[in-house]
């Protein structure tokens, strides 16, 4: 089982959010979520992720426009502090918003990703001049725009790490769950795919990601 190593100076995290309504069960409007496994708030809360982290570093953590404080507790608990966000507008192809997206309240066009800090670390110099707003059209389900690589490379320092990856991207070291394919569409290939396998045999997140595996001598 792969786990990650090092120290890294910017981190970037989608976890698999789980939406409920106020009958704790899941909202309707969330069901297609299912498609992928999700994790209670606790499991989220409790990741280690501060254990890859350099004394001086980025954060930066998709969250659901629902789940704004949850989101916040969740960079709180991980040793960061919050700074700042970014805002991805989604787009149809005239450029007018893509209203597909779910809500109970209003119908989301826009996702947040918080921004935090570790230590005193000012974005680069790029970052001074980033607007906090960008735009794209949504691809399929649950995939990020690219642009925001593009992004946190300009604005913060590598070594680059992603917390439930979904694509490949170069120069990156990713941690997930599922089957992807290249860019080049030639060959597809896996992204550190220990989640289910966490959630078969019962083991924690934290083990799977940090502690080393026994000797065969120690068991």
């Amino acid at each position: 089982m792969d786990r990650i190593q090092g120290r890294f100076s910017t981190i970037l995290a989608d976890p698999p959010w789980r939406f409920m309504n106020r009958t704790g069960k899941m909202a309707p409007e969330h069901q297609r979520l299912m498609r992928y496994p999700t994790m209670e708030m606790e499991e989220i809360y409790e990741l280690p992720i501060g254990h890859l982290a350099a004394a001086k570093s980025h954060l930066y953590l998709w969250v659901p426009n629902a789940l704004l404080a949850e989101g916040l507790e969740t960079m709180r608990r991980w040793g960061f502090t919050y700074k700042s966000n970014l805002v991805w507008y989604k787009t149809r192809k005239d450029g007018g918003p893509d209203g597909r997206g779910v809500g109970f309240y209003f119908r989301n066009v826009t996702e947040l990703v918080l921004f935090g800090v570790r230590g005193s670390f000012r974005t680069l110099a790029p970052g001074r001049r980033q607007v906090n707003l960008f735009t794209s059209r949504k691809r399929e389900h649950s995939r990020k725009p690219d642009e925001l690589y593009d992004l946190i490379e300009a604005c913060s320092p590598g070594p680059y790490v992603e917390i439930f990856a979904r694509h490949p991207r170069a120069g990156w070291r990713q941690w997930g769950n599922e089957i992807v394919e290249n860019h080049d569409k030639s060959a597809s290939t896996r992204v550190v795919p220990i989640y289910d396998r966490i959630r078969r045999q019962h083991e924690s997140v934290q083990r799977a990601l940090f502690e080393r595996p026994r000797s065969k001598q120690s068991r």
